[in-house]
């Protein structure tokens, strides 16, 4: 059996880290999204057919031609109009049933496991708003009536989660759907079709489902990956004089200096320098090349390939895109005073992000001067940089 992964969008709402690379590259436990969904795949399906746009260079450069296993072949989207044209071009690649799955979400491997084996059908979750989501109204015998896109009127909760078991017949029912209301051809549509002509399943989703909506999505699948997935694994060079505690894992080269103290789950790359007299605490992951320095405290945090905090400062609650260099000094504020969610501007829009920690979102190859302080959520857009001194209070984009 095949899957085919949908990976060609541009991903605005996850900008400043998505300007720089197609978001199924972004890393979750130093690892891309699409490496998890392909091993979420392994041993369910021989051969992944990856949907891809924007920067779809990136994507072949890094997967080639196949993943543990699991051989890839790459379908171009040029044009983005929507998951039901995505699926309708993979058609002369698929002869028989297939998975579908959205291209920035990770899900459970047992769910996969379950949905492969009814003859056709769709995973979806209980979730506390659907109003957020596609959401079903089903038979008792979990046979779609009807799916209905981010509806007015909640007469379900069980939300679209977006992984489908299809047959080549729904390569017939796509060209018969009219367009959304943003001009876009969409799968859930056809879904829509194939249950009226016959029994179509949800299947519950009992594991895990982790959307990648937005940029502290990241945060959120870091964590839960870290606490139920890192395997503590030492390697590189640790000083007697630092203390690790809980769950480590370093990479081949890294060294970790006397006075260093990191709480886990935390996972850093290869050919990186901790230390000394820095504190990491649970939820961290630090990818390859990293410098933590002194004084430095890092906690529940994302550093991309590359990225320095050589010293002084705090990160919190954020993401620091690579080769970006924080100034000493550099603190990123995460709560705000009232105790309120924090909002992070999104196309212009301030969006609650139901987190009431959340420090800042910054891009590659950016520079902080000295002293640089930054309110909770902001971002900043790469090859950006700050004064000495200065207060971001607002995105710096560029």
């Amino acid at each position: 059996m095949k899957a085919i992964i949908m990976a060609a969008g541009q991903s605005t709402r996850t900008y400043p880290l998505t300007l720089a690379r197609p978001k199924p590259l972004l890393k979750v436990m130093n690892t891309p999204i699409l490496a998890h969904q392909l091993e979420a795949l392994r041993g369910l399906v021989d051969a992944a057919i990856v949907v891809v746009g924007y920067k779809k260079e990136m994507i072949r450069e890094a997967f080639g031609t196949a993943y543990q296993g699991i051989a890839l072949e790459y379908v171009e989207q040029n044009e983005q109009l929507g998951t039901g044209h995505a699926i309708f071009l993979c058609a002369p690649h698929v002869n028989g049933p297939f998975l579908a799955m959205n291209g920035d979400d990770l899900y459970d491997p047992e769910d996969l496991r379950a949905l492969a084996k009814v003859d056709q059908g769709a995973l979806a979750q209980e979730v506390p708003d659907p109003r957020l989501y596609g959401i079903y109204e089903v038979t008792a015998e979990n046979h779609v009536v009807r799916l209905v896109e981010k509806p007015q009127e909640v007469f379900s909760n069980l939300a679209n989660v977006g992984a489908y078991k299809f047959t080549p017949e729904v390569f017939d029912a796509i060209p018969k759907i009219a367009r959304s209301e943003r001009g876009e051809i969409e799968i859930t549509s056809a879904i829509q079709t194939l249950a009226e002509q016959g029994p179509f399943r949800v299947v519950r989703a009992a594991g895990y489902w982790l959307p990648m909506g937005y940029p502290w999505h990241l945060l959120d699948a870091n964590e839960f990956f870290l606490n139920t997935r890192l395997e503590g694994e030492i390697q590189g060079e640790v000083s007697a004089a630092a203390h690790l505690n809980g769950v480590v894992a370093t990479g081949e080269g890294t060294v970790v200096r006397p006075g260093v103290v990191i709480d886990g789950p935390v996972c850093i790359g290869r050919n990186c320098s901790i230390g000394p007299n820095c504190w990491i605490r649970p939820g961290t992951a630090v990818g390859d090349g990293c410098r933590v320095g002194h004084g430095v405290e890092i906690k529940n945090s994302i550093l991309f390939d590359g990225a320095h905090v050589p010293h002084l400062s705090y990160v919190g609650d954020s993401i620091i895109g690579e080769h970006s260099n924080l100034g000493c000094g550099t603190i990123t504020a995460n709560v705000r005073h009232d105790g309120g969610h924090v909002r992070s501007m999104v196309k212009g829009i301030a969006i609650d992000t139901g987190r009431k920690k959340l420090g800042a979102i910054i891009g590659d190859h950016v520079h902080t001067g000295i002293n640089t302080s930054i309110y909770p959520g902001r971002k900043l857009w790469p090859h950006t940089s700050t004064l000495p001194g200065e207060v971001v209070k607002k995105d710096i984009e560029k």
